[in-house]
């Protein structure tokens, strides 16, 4: 039997019951730039790398502010992700207005891997080509959560998604049991270190291509990119750290470097 007889539909099954459109969705997650997150007892912290379709053009966002107390990565297609984005900002503010109150990251969660799910059951719609990262703060305490195209759903001390994540999934993995007590700056430190393994080739981790979002107690989620960065590329310098794509790289294709994908 031939694979292309069964994933011309989101909704048509393989005889080994399979939906492949839906992991062909889940391999372009695969293909998008890598994007890490983890928590302590007091913050989240989301690390990305950057992605730039040109020497000409600008690093593509990977990391979106939704509300004061949530950010998301992203890791996939840029435009899908935007699409969801505006999607949870309205949802937040909606609930905000209503009960007065930011809205609960797990609900949120769960009600995005059901949008998820939903273009999954019907042919008329392709599934989101976007995996997300979720770190928030709220009245439960520091949240982490992974979502994938399939629709599921799962809250993480520590995670990593994208192109030659496996690096920095060792490296959390690896430290994973110290998270909880660290202050916000080594928090960052670890996310950064995580985030160089997943660097391509003999590239280096800079202030252009990283990117840094943190949240926690009493703070609303900031961004921390370019100069802001810079201090902390440096501690990490001094370390000797930053020497880009190690020997832990996934044996995979790196995909080509699409303009649609991040």
């Amino acid at each position: 039997m031939f694979r292309n007889m069964y994933d011309t539909d989101v909704t048509v099954w393989s005889p080994e019951g399979r939906l492949l459109q839906v992991e062909y969705a889940m391999e372009s997650v695969k293909q998008g730039s890598a994007c890490i997150a983890l928590r302590s007892s007091t913050h989240s912290v989301i690390g990305a790398l950057k992605r730039s379709v040109s020497e000409l053009s600008s690093h593509q966002q990977k990391i979106l502010e939704i509300d004061d107390h949530l950010g998301i990565g992203i890791a996939g297609l840029t435009a899908d992700a935007r699409t969801l984005a505006k999607w949870m900002r309205n949802e937040c503010l909606n609930h905000k207005y209503v009960y007065g109150v930011p809205m609960p990251t797990g609900r949120l969660a769960t009600d995005l891997a059901d949008r998820h799910h939903r273009t999954t059951q019907t042919y008329v719609r392709r599934p989101y080509g976007v995996g997300l990262l979720l770190a928030s703060f709220d009245k439960n305490g520091p949240h982490v959560y992974q979502t994938c195209p399939s629709g599921n759903v799962y809250e993480c001390y520590a995670t990593a998604i994208g192109a030659r994540s496996q690096s920095g999934r060792t490296y959390l993995e690896k430290h994973h049991e110290s998270f909880t007590t660290c202050e916000k700056d080594d928090l960052i430190m670890h996310a950064l270190r995580a985030l160089v393994g997943c660097v391509s080739g003999d590239g280096e981790l800079t202030s252009e291509n990283g990117s840094i979002g943190v949240v926690g107690k009493d703070e609303k989620f900031m961004l921390i990119e370019g100069a802001e960065l810079q201090p902390y590329l440096d501690r990490l310098e001094l370390e000797g750290g930053n020497n880009g794509g190690g020997a832990e790289e996934e044996e995979e294709e790196e995909g080509d470097d699409d303009a649609m994908e991040t």
